[in-house]
């Protein structure tokens, strides 16, 4: 069996290749082929961007069966690998980020590796894929957040609160609400942020995948999910370094 690769991205690079290899009827390295699947796999932030056809199929024998069916020529095949493979690069080369994703991401993992962290990279990675689902992970990211924080201040919530109830809830526990400040400059931006956490539930409730629509659905775009990404990840920064800074 080949040596398996450190890093993930080098994973990634040869799992396609293999895959490709095996497009042309090349016999897959089953053992190579499994310590990839599952070292990716394990990732839980990377296993939701790899292709639906290696998260099924557990070895080459499987991956062979499925690729027959999708062209029986080589050419077509390789490019449905490659397309397939284009979520998981963009994630690892870090395509699409802009600087706010960096910080953010800073921020979130050292404050929760595990859980704010792991929604966050989801919000990320489905940004341009799939806008329905990243306008629903940016609310359900803010959500994790609020009650995260809730729960180390041993603060009591409602399961069943909302959105902004949860964020009024950290705001005046944070000391950030509009009503606990004088300075008119301080009062619109926070203000501004609570109109952000409503809007989000509200663009979630309207246009995001939480609710059945109607027989004229209005569908996101990749920019309405990028904005909505974008806003949740400042206010959940915003959030996750206030609740440091009072707690240091």
């Amino acid at each position: 069996m080949n040596d398996l690769p450190q890093t993930p991205l080098e994973q990634a690079q040869s799992l396609e290749n293999l895959l490709v290899a095996g497009c042309e009827g090349s016999n897959i390295d089953n053992h190579f082929y499994q310590a990839l699947r599952v070292d990716l796999m394990n990732d839980p932030v990377l296993r939701p961007l790899l292709p639906d056809f290696v998260r099924t199929c557990r070895d080459g024998n499987h991956f062979w069966a499925y690729i027959k069916s999708v062209s029986p020529h080589w050419a077509p095949r390789r490019k449905h690998v490659r397309d397939a493979m284009t979520p998981i690069f963009n994630h690892l080369e870090n395509v699409n980020r802009s600087p706010l994703d960096v910080v953010a991401s800073d921020a979130l993992q050292r404050f929760d590796i595990d859980g704010v962290h792991v929604v966050w990279e989801k919000a990320l990675s489905r940004r341009h894929s799939d806008p329905d689902g990243a306008i629903t992970t940016a609310r359900t990211l803010l959500e994790t957040v609020c009650k995260r924080i809730l729960d180390e201040a041993e603060e009591p919530y409602d399961e069943k609160d909302d959105l902004p109830a949860l964020y009024r809830a950290v705001a005046v526990k944070l000391q950030i609400a509009p009503s606990q400040y004088t300075e008119d400059a301080f009062r619109r931006i926070l203000g501004g942020a609570t109109s952000v956490v409503e809007g989000l539930g509200s663009l979630r409730n309207k246009i995001g995948d939480a609710h059945g629509q109607g027989g004229k659905p209005v569908r996101p775009s990749s920019r309405h999910a990028q904005l909505a990404v974008n806003l949740a990840g400042a206010v959940a920064t915003f959030l996750v370094e206030t609740w440091n800074f009072r707690n240091t």
